[in-house]
C-alpha cells in the first residue's frame, strides 16, 4: 500500500499536535525548502510541494482525522513508502487517490497554493551613555542586514530607559515569503557607566572624595547628581566605604519617580605635604592616641 507519512515530512514525531504546532512545523519546513532559498534545486521544489500537501491535509480537523486513521496502521507497522506525483502536479498520487485533489486542484489559484510566511524576527544591541539614556535622544545607529549591506536607522531612546530594555523598529527585520509581513527589529539598549556615575537598578552611585580632617570633624560636601548638584552633611567619624543616601536623586524608577543617589565616601591623604602640613601631621601623630590596628 502507498503511503505518504505528512507528519515526518513536517517534522512532527506524533500525531497528538495541536493546530499551532503543525502551523509552526509548516512555516519552519517552508522556510527551509522555499524556492527563493534554494535556487535551481530540484529536490527542494518537489519537497515543498510535498510540505504544502502536508500542510493542506493536516491543517483541516476533517481531513486530519480521515489521515490519523490511516496513520496509526500504516506508521505503526512500518507499511508505507514515498508516493510520487505526475509531472508538475501540485499533489501525489496518494493524496489524489485518499482525499480526490484532482478535482481541488483545479479550482485552486496559485497563490493560494502559498500560505504567507512571516519574516522572522532580528535582535541586536547598543550601548547607550548614562546621561542620554536619563534624558532621551534620538540616535543614528548603522547595522548589517541579512544581504550583508550597511543600513542607517534611526531610532528615538525615550528618557529613562531601563538598562536591557529593547527598542522595537517595526518591519525591519528579515523579508517576509509569499507575502508575509518582515519581521521586527528589536534593539537590546546597554546603559554604560561614566567615570562620575555608576548604575545599580535605579540607584546611581558616585564617589565622594574626603580630606582626613573632614572626615575626623565632619563637614557639609558638595555632591555633584545627573541633574543638578545637591549639599550633604558628612558626620564626623567617617570613615571610608561608607555611604551617605541622597532619595529621590538617582536613575528614573519608570513610574515618575526616582531612586537615590549613593555617595560612597573615601578618605584621601595628601601625595605631597607643604612643611607646615607636615609640621601639623607630626603634632598631631605626637598628641593623639588613635591607633587603627588596635581595633
Amino acid at each position: 500500500m502507498i503511503f505518504k507519512d505528512y507528519y515526518k515530512i513536517l517534522s512532527l514525531e506524533t500525531n497528538r499536535v495541536s493546530s499551532e504546532q503543525i502551523k509552526n512545523a509548516y512555516r519552519l519546513a517552508a522556510k527551509k525548502y522555499h524556492p527563493d532559498v534554494n535556487v535551481q534545486d530540484r529536490l527542494s521544489e518537489e519537497k515543498i510541494k510535498d510540505v504544502n500537501e502536508a500542510y493542506r491535509v493536516l491543517s483541516n480537523p476533517s481531513t486530519k482525522r480521515k489521515y490519523d486513521r490511516m496513520w496509526t496502521s500504516n506508521v505503526g507497522k512500518k507499511k508505507y513508502e514515498e508516493s510520487s506525483r505526475s509531472t508538475g502536479s501540485v499533489f501525489s498520487d496518494f493524496f489524489n487517490m485518499f482525499f480526490g485533489a484532482s478535482q481541488n486542484e483545479k479550482t485552486i489559484s496559485p497563490k493560494a497554493k502559498k500560505m504567507p510566511i512571516n519574516g522572522e524576527n532580528i535582535e541586536t544591541s547598543i550601548d547607550v551613555g548614562l546621561e542620554e539614556s536619563f534624558y532621551g535622544k534620538e540616535k543614528k545607529i548603522s547595522l548589517r542586514t541579512v544581504d550583508g549591506k550597511m543600513k542607517v536607522f534611526t531610532i528615538s531612546i525615550p528618557a529613562g530607559i531601563r538598562n536591557g530594555e529593547k527598542i522595537r523598529l517595526l518591519r525591519q527585520g528579515k523579508e517576509g515569503i509569499n507575502g508575509g509581513k518582515n519581521g521586527d527589529l528589536f534593539i537590546k539598549v546597554n546603559i554604560t557607566n561614566n567615570k562620575k556615575f555608576r548604575l545599580k537598578g535605579n540607584d546611581l552611585y558616585t564617589d565622594l572624595f574626603l580630606t582626613p580632617w573632614e572626615a575626623a570633624l565632619g563637614t557639609k560636601a558638595q555632591v555633584s547628581s545627573i541633574d543638578e548638584p545637591t549639599q550633604v552633611y558628612i558626620p564626623e567619624g567617617i570613615q571610608t566605604g561608607e555611604v551617605i543616601r541622597i532619595p529621590g536623586k538617582g536613575y528614573k524608577d519608570g513610574k515618575g519617580g526616582r531612586g537615590d543617589l549613593v555617595a560612597e565616601i573615601k578618605v584621601m591623604v595628601p601625595k605631597k605635604l607643604s612643611s607646615e602640613e607636615r609640621d601639623l601631621f607630626e603634632n598631631l601623630n605626637k598628641v593623639s592616641k588613635f591607633n587603627p590596628r588596635s581595633y
